[in-house]
């Protein structure tokens, strides 16, 4: 072998060439160095919010006389509260917080503007979704003097014993589900679903493609079976790397975390399944795509990504905006955390929790679909 002794401009410029051109050969790889940094830069400039306001609310008030509408006023202009349900009953607002579609509960006793008027020490209650310490902090910290000064400018200089009341009125906070505000509450059964996405996902794209890559699938491809019986013959395996660390997770929450389980195990094995069917029928449709191992991780962090920050793990999802909050529907994360912290944390039951499951079978559905249409591409 023949080695140059001395530097050359002319072989460099020749190496560079050819590597800028098998860069744009790779193209899943070259569409990762500029797809990475920009998906980045938009979720965590635009995305991302640590304080989020304009969260759901359900008002219980038997009559709402001229005090309880100021307090809810006073409540709407701080921007963290929008009462989507004005006029629920305890029992509605009660499912309605254990299935995820209001962050907060506002109480106000029937006998509330008799005991302003007499200056009997008034109270009213708000309770929180506490399965998401830090989407609720921001508004119970203005909770102290809002209501108060709504009430304050309401009765104006109408009766001493109102303005006395006032300053012995109590709002009462109650953390649902969460009172202590623990944050391993929250972050240690959506860790479930951030294993079983990277692992499932990851391990089952590169194993398809590996296949491909060695030239194994070729003699698969000709024995005599069925697209279908290939994928299942694929992804079932695979099953029980997820049933163990399932197992794994769920009792270190409960055993060294803490975290308490007061939902039904059939019915959050039931949303385990349909979680990994349709991860690593997503890694199956990657393993399509990607024709080496090394896009399909690359394709697979690709998806990893946005699945952690828009899902509601690392961020509140309340606290994005509209189209980022769209983006995340698309995502089974999103669906599966719901799905596991209220079973685990609120005991939800079917009912509460059928909107993820039908969304997680959806995705299913969907992935399936996708799979057996790219598997029959790649035969031709």
């Amino acid at each position: 072998m023949i080695r140059a002794r001395r530097f050359s401009l002319r072989r460099l410029r020749s190496l560079i060439v050819k590597e800028v051109i098998q860069m744009r050969r790779d193209r899943i790889t070259f569409a990762m160095m500029l797809g990475v940094p920009l998906m980045q830069l938009m979720l965590f400039g635009f995305a991302i919010n640590n304080d989020p306001k304009g969260l759901p609310a359900a008002l219980v008030a038997p009559t709402q006389d001229r005090f309880t509408r100021a307090i809810v006023s006073a409540l709407e202009i701080t921007g963290y509260y929008q009462f989507t349900y004005p006029n629920a009953s305890a029992a509605e607002a009660e499912f309605l917080m254990s299935r995820g579609d209001v962050a907060f509960v506002v109480t106000v006793p029937s006998d509330f503007g008799r005991r302003v008027e007499r200056g009997d020490n008034p109270q009213i209650l708000i309770e929180a979704d506490g399965t998401d310490p830090a989407a609720a902090s921001g508004a119970i910290s203005t909770l102290g003097t809002v209501a108060a000064d709504a009430l304050l400018r309401e009765t104006g200089s109408e009766a001493t014993a109102a303005e006395q009341a006032l300053s012995r009125m109590s709002v009462v906070v109650h953390r649902r589900y969460n009172p202590e505000g623990i944050t391993q509450y929250n972050i240690v059964p959506g860790l479930l679903g951030v294993i079983l996405q990277m692992t499932m996902v990851m391990m089952t794209s590169m194993a398809l493609t590996r296949e491909t890559e060695r030239g194994t699938m070729e003699n698969l491809l000709s024995m005599p079976v069925t697209p279908m019986e290939i994928m299942l013959g694929k992804v079932l395996p695979y099953f029980f790397v997820g049933a163990v660390q399932v197992t794994v997770v769920l009792v270190a929450a409960r055993l060294v975390f803490q975290v308490p389980f007061v939902g039904g195990l059939l019915l959050l094995l039931a949303g385990v399944f349909l979680f990994v069917m349709a991860l690593v029928i997503l890694g199956y449709v990657i393993s399509t795509v990607a024709r080496t191992q090394m896009q399909a991780m690359q394709l697979a962090v690709f998806y990893f990504l946005p699945s952690l920050l828009l899902s509601g793990f690392m961020f509140p999802y309340r606290g994005m905006p509209d189209w980022a909050q769209m983006l995340g529907e698309t995502l089974p994360l999103t669906h599966f955390l719901r799905l596991i912290r209220a079973v685990m944390l609120k005991g939800a039951n079917y009912a509460a929790v059928a909107q993820p499951m039908s969304a997680l079978l959806v995705f299913v559905v969907i992935f399936a679909a996708l799979a057996l249409s790219r598997f029959r591409k790649t035969l031709d």
